[in-house]
Formats: structure tokens, C-alpha cells, sequence
């Protein structure tokens, strides 16, 4: 018969068949190199942007978060541009952890002490207007037709980027002020409520809103149990010692815990019918409530998984989102160049009127303003809910460009012009200075 080539992919041996012969060639293991090399290549490119983006920010001295140039940087070595990197399965893999390792991150940041009594109230408020005006202006850029889903775009319209404001208020000095905490409690709820809508709407699974109701509260009861679970366990001395001994060795045993409970909530999240961005941020949650070390035994525990995520995976999925983005669209068709800052006011719209109802807690006009400013500014739900749209078909490649560019903007733009805003101080209350000068 005619010879014929085929490879044992365990021994990664050539196998030539001639004429009914058998005669088996070993070649070099070193052959293999070469393509272990060309699967990382994109890696490196990925991790080398990774590096240099923040390294880039603070040797210029502008203030942008770095997600913003690791998206551009994304584009700029991508396919489009300069074909440096490509989104081969090793840099989906670490795309796909790093979108997981974010919603952990951001779980980590919900802070339930702060969401009770009248803030819970007006920041519930504040949302559900906020909502309001999204599913006005969803149904509206639908009749324009510009967009296909008005409820996935009212979803992502009202949403916040808790993850990049809060490092902001940090360094106003504002998240201990009452004006602080309810700002940051507003962009919890406005974080957590999108991500739970996306969920129950557009998980891409069988069945109606109504099952997938029911499917969130049974995965509730099943984080509720592994909490539970968790809290039990902890409270074993036996336990509790061993934990404490290995949790900064090679062992990382608190770290390790953390990526199982992780996958162990995105995997039942899927499970269950859940977008698997839910379980993420539950994960991230559930550590928030039942970890709260009040023996101050492992206070490096926060700052190893930022380590861990921002150092290592979120990067991947960002950059990795730029090298997706079909950044030609966007200048080819002015229509969707055009669509970009309609989406821009519809974030400030959305977001940034409901902001008024915070008055009450802030120290002058400015305050409220540079609130919705910081409100507006969201990228991370865009992007995410944005790929979620395409995968469904539910959303244009053209929308997904000009919101994920919006989205940009409004991570640049907004913070800038908020923060002089936000740090005005009002003259203070005569009581206030006369009881001063007393003491």
C-alpha cells in the first residue's frame, strides 16, 4: 500500500508504513522544542505587555488604571496591528482564569457592614432609578435601532466598576467619610445586581426566567451550606493550627483553598444553570463573610490573591480582550464610531443622575457631582456582559467595539474630572468651628 505518515501522540514518534513494512524512526526529543516554544509565544508577548503597561504609567506619571492601557497595548500586538500575539488556547486558558480570579477580587471587595439602615435604602434606591433610566434608554437605542437587546443593554449601562473606583477613594481619603461609604455602597449594589441580572436573563441555558430563579436560589442555599461548612470547620483547634502553620510556607494552604473554592463555585454555577461570572463573584464573597480574621492571624491572605490575580491571570483576560476587539469596525463605518459617545452619555445618564439621591451625606454641590462622574465609569461589565451578547448573538461585533471604547473613556475621562470634585470641602458649620475652638 502507499506509504502513509502518522504520529504517536503520547511518544511523539513518526510511524512510516511501506508497503505492508512497519519501520518505526526516532527522532530527537528536542524536535518537540520548537512547538512547546511556538504555543507559549503569545504567552510571553501577553505577559511582557503585562509588565510594561503599568511600568509605562508610572515612569510617564499619568493617573489611568492600567486595564485601560492593557487593553490598548492588547489591540496594538494582536492580530490587527502588529500579529505579535494570537489568542491560541494557552492565552484563552489564562484569559478565562484571569476573568474568574477578577470576579473573585471583586467579591472580595462587598462589604455587607456598610449596606444597612438608611444607606442600603437610598443606595437601593439609587439603583433601582438607575435601572429605570437604563431600561429607557435601552429601549430607546433599540427603536433607534442601534442596539438588538434593550435589556442587555440596560444591564450594562447600569452597572459600576467598583474594582477601579475604590482604589480611587482610597487615595481621596474619602472611603472612611459617611459620603465615602455610601458611594462605595452604592457601586456594590451596582456591581452584584448586573451580574445577577446577566444570570437570570442571559446565562445562555435552557429554561425561563422563572427556572432560573429558582436554579439562584437553590445556588444561594448551596453557598449558604459551603459557608457554613467553612465556618464549622474553622472553629476545629486541630484545624485551625494546621491552617496556621502552613498558610505561609511552600504549602500557601489559604491561598490554595481559595482557587478550590473558586473553581468548586464557577463549576456549580454552570451546573446550575448560572453564568459561571456569578459563582466567581460568590466565591469572592463568601470569603469576605466568613474569613474575616478577627485574630489577625492571616492579614496577608487579601494582598497574596491580588498578588495572584492582579499579578498574574486579570492581565491576560484584559489584554486578551484588546486583541479581540475588531478596533477596525470602529473607524471603517462611521455609525460605529458614533455610537461610541451615545454610549458614553448613556452611562453618565444612567449612572450619574441617580447619584443625586447620595445629597444628603455629601459636603457640597461638587461632591455629588464627581459621585455620578465615578458612578459612570464602568469597563469590566461592558466587556464581560459585552462577550456574552456576541456569544448569544444578542449584541453586533460593532456594539461590542464602540461600548468596550465608551467604556474606555469613561475610565479615563470620568475619574479625572471627579476627583478635584470629590476631595471639596465645604466651610465648615459655625457650630461646628465654635465647638472646635472650645476644645
Amino acid at each position: 500500500m502507499p506509504w502513509t505518515v502518522s504520529v504517536d501522540p503520547t511518544l511523539a514518534v513518526p510511524i512510516r508504513h511501506v508497503r505492508g513494512t512497519r519501520r518505526v524512526t526516532r527522532r530527537p526529543a528536542r524536535r518537540s522544542i520548537p512547538l512547546l516554544d511556538a504555543s507559549l509565544t503569545s504567552v510571553a508577548v501577553v505577559a511582557a505587555v503585562a509588565v510594561l503597561a503599568p511600568l509605562a504609567l508610572a515612569l510617564i506619571g499619568i493617573r489611568l488604571p492600567a486595564i485601560v492601557l492593557e487593553i490598548l497595548l492588547g489591540i496594538v500586538v494582536g492580530p490587527q496591528v502588529l500579529g505579535w500575539a494570537h489568542l491560541d488556547e494557552p492565552v484563552r486558558v489564562l484569559a478565562l482564569v484571569g476573568l474568574a480570579f477578577l470576579l473573585l477580587l471583586s467579591g472580595l471587595e462587598l462589604d455587607l457592614d456598610r449596606l444597612r439602615g438608611r444607606v442600603l435604602r437610598l443606595t437601593g434606591l439609587g439603583f433601582a432609578l438607575s435601572f429605570a433610566l437604563a431600561l429607557i434608554v435601552g429601549y430607546g437605542l433599540g427603536a433607534a435601532g442601534l442596539v438588538r437587546s434593550p435589556l442587555l443593554i440596560a444591564i450594562i449601562l447600569s452597572a459600576t466598576g467598583l474594582g477601579i473606583i475604590l482604589p480611587i477613594l482610597k487615595d481621596a481619603g474619602e472611603t472612611e467619610t459617611p459620603f465615602g461609604r455610601v458611594l462605595v455602597a452604592g457601586a456594590s449594589i451596582a456591581e452584584v445586581a448586573p451580574i445577577v441580572l446577566l444570570s437570570l436573563f442571559f446565562s445562555g441555558k435552557s429554561g425561563g426566567v422563572g427556572g432560573k430563579l429558582v436554579l439562584l436560589v437553590a445556588f444561594v442555599v448551596f453557598v449558604a451550606a459551603v459557608a457554613a461548612t467553612i465556618v464549622e470547620l474553622e472553629r476545629s483547634r486541630r484545624l485551625s493550627d494546621a491552617l496556621l502553620r502552613l498558610q505561609d510556607t511552600s504549602a500557601q494552604i489559604r491561598v490554595r483553598g481559595t482557587f478550590l473554592l473558586l473553581a468548586l463555585f464557577v463549576v456549580f454555577a454552570s451546573r446550575f444553570g448560572l453564568e459561571a461570572i456569578l459563582g466567581a463573584f460568590f466565591a469572592g464573597a463568601t470569603l469576605t463573610l466568613v474569613d474575616r480574621d478577627e485574630m489577625m492571624t492571616h492579614t496577608f491572605l487579601r494582598a497574596k490573591l491580588e498578588a495572584v490575580g492582579f499579578g498574574v491571570f486579570v492581565p491576560f483576560f484584559f489584554i486578551s480582550t484588546g486583541m479581540k476587539l475588531d478596533v477596525r469596525s470602529l473607524f471603517e463605518h462611521g455609525s460605529t464610531l458614533a455610537r461610541v459617545p451615545i454610549f458614553l452619555a448613556a452611562l453618565l445618564l444612567v449612572r450619574g443622575l441617580p447619584a443625586l439621591v447620595y445629597r444628603p451625606f455629601a459636603k457640597g454641590r461638587g461632591q455629588v457631582v464627581g459621585a455620578g462622574l465615578l458612578q459612570a465609569t464602568s469597563l469590566s461589565i461592558p466587556v464581560v456582559a459585552g462577550q456574552i451578547g456576541l456569544s448569544l448573538s444578542l449584541i453586533s461585533p460593532q456594539s461590542y467595539v464602540a461600548l468596550v471604547a465608551a467604556g474606555l473613556l469613561s475610565v479615563i475621562v470620568f475619574p479625572l474630572v471627579a476627583l478635584p470634585l470629590l476631595v471639596e470641602r465645604d466651610a465648615p458649620d459655625p457650630s461646628e468651628a465654635q465647638a472646635q475652638v472650645s476644645t
